[in-house]
């Protein structure tokens, strides 16, 4: 009963403050930026001028999957971005204000606090990040190819899974600060830390989690899930229920001191 009323409180919240408009909206146009600018590219530079004199400018053949993977691309720079812009003020904010304190006096558990504002989270931004990668995929189909609608929704649930590591994450900072510029910071140099580890060693780190998007590209093209996408799949969501999990500690440990 906690656990739902305090969701269904943050659900309200996303409503007031019109997260529920703007979060898609932003999702849609970074997932369909890239398409949609690459094919209308020649138009774009024939009607603004510029070029020489019978100078012709020719754009390389990008099949289906490339253009939709352009969209992905972008939700790994800034759709990330977002998440922690949206995120960091989640549990911080909250502890600043003196708000945890009034909802901890009910009481309230602390992972049903967590918990539950991780989850209302996740279902603002996963269902946002879907309408933005679906809206892609129509464009996509429409401009480059055709992709099945199947391996569609695969890579929208596997390519999630590192969006509820980036909120899990956020989190985490969110409930070991009060800043919420310190969980900001924080967060996008653990973010880009990993980043970094991946690009190093992606040789020997086939399961990281920042090798989701790599192995979705070859499942798209292959048209079959790789034991390694697999794999990396598993790390992200034990990853996530560790890191959840010590959150909760944390969070607990310091409103006890």
């Amino acid at each position: 009963m906690q656990w739902r009323t305090i969701f269904r409180k943050e659900m309200l919240e996303y409503w007031r403050n019109f997260s529920w408009i703007w979060v898609p909206i932003v999702f849609i146009i970074l997932a369909i930026m890239d398409p949609l600018t690459t094919y209308y590219m020649p138009i774009i530079l024939d009607k603004a001028g510029g070029l020489p004199e019978s100078a012709v400018f020719e754009m390389p053949d990008i099949s289906a999957v490339d253009a939709f993977m352009m969209s992905l691309s972008e939700y790994s720079m800034f759709g990330v971005l977002v998440i922690v812009l949206i995120t960091m003020g989640a549990i911080a904010g909250e502890r600043k204000s003196g708000v945890v304190e009034l909802i901890l006096v009910k009481p309230v558990h602390y992972g049903t606090y967590i918990s539950s504002k991780w989850a209302a989270k996740l279902t603002v931004v996963l269902a946002s990040a879907s309408i933005g990668l679906l809206t892609s995929w129509y464009y996509v189909s429409l401009l480059f190819g055709d992709i099945p609608f199947v391996l569609i929704i695969q890579a929208i649930f596997f390519y999630s899974l590192w969006f509820v590591l980036v909120i899990t994450i956020t989190i985490f900072f969110s409930c070991l600060f009060k800043s919420s510029s310190a969980v900001f910071g924080t967060s996008i140099v653990t973010l880009i830390s990993m980043s970094a580890i991946y690009r190093v060693f992606s040789h020997k780190l086939s399961w990281f989690p920042n090798s989701l998007s790599g192995h979705i590209s070859e499942m798209l093209q292959t048209e079959t899930i790789s034991n390694s996408l697999w794999g990396a799949s598993m790390i992200t969501i034990a990853s996530t229920l560790i890191i959840l999990s010590i959150s909760i500690h944390i969070f607990r440990k310091k409103e006890l001191a």
